[in-house]
């Protein structure tokens, strides 16, 4: 039964005796001056509990039946942004080769990631001052309209601009559901909630790629190209998520007047464009060309301005600098963003290397990725369960990342001819280290936050992770497409020496396509549309193949030296006891 509103505590303040001394206070878990920690946490550091105002909370503790009920609002919204990373990536190929635009792909991703990574900590601030409904409704709303104007694209930089609109929404879906959820939930029994969240990834990265693969496969289903119904299926979920979202996610919020840090987002998107319009056009410019100098100069500008601003607006700050002055959240911070990189440029050319090295079609890629699948549920589940029981997710980190890096590094030993079997286990590894990683990183920001700032912190966690999948998605894709023509030059010249391939070119049915490889049209064609590689005479088309195969094996080897960092960083992150302080008792910092 509720209480009335007047005799009722506020949620997150908790009353001491009359005469009773103030619990000292510190900041981000450092400690209070003069304050002596208690012989249990000697060492730890100290907090007192953070107050109710500026977050959503129950009007009463929830049952189990009752988070449920709230979580199958949160997990349809989250649904469609994890359905979408999976559907897209297999189906960018085909995608990008009815487009004319193979080698311009990084530009359907970066620019989903751009615009989700600027609006997330956005969406974070703006809930924790207004209410989490509202925006997670928005943000729903927001993807379906990007997804219906993608069904629209006749160009890859159209492509490009409605996958900008589909991130705006995009960057709400992810931040807001796991701070609802850090808002109802206590953190011991997080990781147990957060398993459902995990349900939703294994279930679309099951289901995006075969969908994906499927759509792309069609030449046309109703009058539309079959891959624009990669985007287009998003609409009648997403009408779903809205009415379950509306009907189920009722919470009260205890509002907040603050200034909204406008010029901080400003600022970190002009830190952020140009950085990543060099790193996926540098290659063509030249690296050290005027154009890419001007976006190395204004991108540094952006970044400068950023961290000033944030600096100036103290708390009120889009991302407040003091977050990351907390030792958890600041190296989490730092391994977030190294997760990012390692993690999407290898899951950018894995389905890439099975389309176009392996000759796989878009459904037969989606099934191929299974068992990377796999290893993401594996790893989520028996992370998510032992740390439920034990409360603790360090030694989860201290594994997932060795695991990661020691299959980024199998990777670059991929060749043309690899065959599946020997593939598919690595795949696995690799899931099985994001699994170990994912959920461990954002219960660690989570358990050092202040609980009002629950929005915020995750919203950081998210941010940082997209930071770095964004500038590993633009780096790699770059690395891949700069090193193709060189791989690919000299897989022809070896070929040359071999009397296959010299049968093949003295074939005369191959006679229009030698002429172009004469020419060196070919291997520049290649960059623009890969799907003449399908009706090649596999003779001529081997060293296409390698040369894709060994510029692929460049990204995962360079995958793998930035998880080699994140080796390092994950074994610096404290852990921090995730049960529920009592009141006036500080969070603990267990080593």
């Amino acid at each position: 039964m509720n209480l009335p509103s007047t005799t009722r505590p506020k949620p997150g303040r908790h009353r001491r005796p009359k005469g009773a001394p103030a619990p000292a206070r510190a900041t981000d878990h450092a400690p209070a001056a003069h304050a002596s920690p208690s012989p249990a946490s000697a060492g730890d550091t100290a907090t007192d509990l953070p107050p109710a105002a500026g977050h959503d909370h129950p009007e009463a503790p929830l049952s189990h039946a009752q988070i449920v009920t709230i979580l199958t609002g949160l997990m349809t919204g989250m649904f469609l942004a994890a359905l979408d990373q999976t559907i897209v990536a297999t189906a960018i190929r085909t995608i990008a080769d009815d487009l004319h635009g193979l080698d311009r792909q990084a530009w359907a991703t970066t620019a989903y990631l751009i615009t989700s990574t600027i609006v997330t900590p956005l969406y974070g601030k703006l809930s924790d001052i207004y209410g989490r409904k509202q925006f997670f409704v928005a943000a729903i709303s927001i993807f379906v309209l990007g997804s219906i104007l993608c069904t629209l694209a006749h160009s890859m930089t159209s492509l490009a601009v409605y996958r900008a609109v589909q991130g705006v929404g995009a960057g709400g879906l992810f931040s807001l559901a796991l701070a609802i959820i850090g808002d109802i939930v206590p953190p011991m029994e997080r990781a147990k909630y957060q398993g459902y969240f995990l349900a939703v990834f294994g279930t679309s990265s099951v289901l995006g790629p075969v969908i994906g693969g499927f759509f792309a496969g069609m030449d046309s289903l109703l009058g539309l190209a079959g891959w624009r119904w990669v985007f287009l299926v998003n609409v009648p979920i997403g009408i779903v998520a809205l009415v379950v979202v509306i009907r189920t996610l009722h919470l009260r919020h205890t509002r907040l007047d603050h200034r909204i840090d406008w010029w901080g987002a400003v600022a970190l998107s002009i830190g952020m464009v140009p950085l990543l319009l060099v790193a996926e056009q540098g290659r063509e410019w030249g690296w050290s060309s005027g154009r890419a100098i001007a976006c190395y100069l204004i991108g540094a500008a952006g970044v400068i301005a950023f961290h000033l601003i944030e600096r100036w607006m103290g708390d009120e700050a889009l991302l407040p600098m003091r977050l990351f002055t907390n030792k958890t959240i600041g190296i989490s911070s730092i391994a977030s963003t190294v997760l990012g990189i390692a993690l999407f440029g290898g899951i950018a050319c894995l389905p890439l290397y099975l389309q176009i090295v392996k000759g796989s079609s878009p459904t037969e890629a989606g099934l191929q990725l299974l068992p990377l699948t796999l290893g993401i549920m594996a790893g989520s589940i028996i992370s998510g369960q032992t740390i439920s029981r034990t409360g603790r997710y360090r030694p989860f980190l201290r594994i997932g990342a060795p695991v990661l890096a020691a299959a980024l590094l199998i990777l670059h030993w991929l060749r043309y001819d690899t065959p599946m079997w020997q593939l598919m286990p690595v795949m696995v590894l690799f899931g099985l280290g994001m699994g170990f990683m994912m959920q461990p990183l954002m219960l660690a920001v989570q358990a050092a936050a202040d609980r009002g700032d629950m929005g915020i912190a995750t919203a950081s966690a998210t941010f940082t992770r997209q930071i770095g999948g964004t500038l590993g998605t633009a780096v790699f894709l770059s690395i891949l497409f700069s090193a193709l023509p060189d791989r690919i030059a000299s897989a022809m010249a070896a070929a040359r020496g071999t009397s296959d391939f010299r049968a093949a070119l003295a074939d005369p049915a191959n006679a229009a396509i030698v002429r172009e490889m004469q020419s060196g049209g070919a291997s520049s064609s290649v960059l623009k549309d890969s799907s003449f590689l399908t009706s090649l005479d596999p003779r001529l088309a081997k060293p296409f193949l390698q040369g894709f195969a060994e510029a692929m094996d460049v990204v995962f080897l360079w995958g793998a030296a930035v998880m080699a960092v994140g080796v390092v960083v994950t074994w610096m992150i404290p852990q921090i006891s995730l049960r529920r302080p009592a009141p006036g008792e500080a969070p603990i910092v267990a080593e």
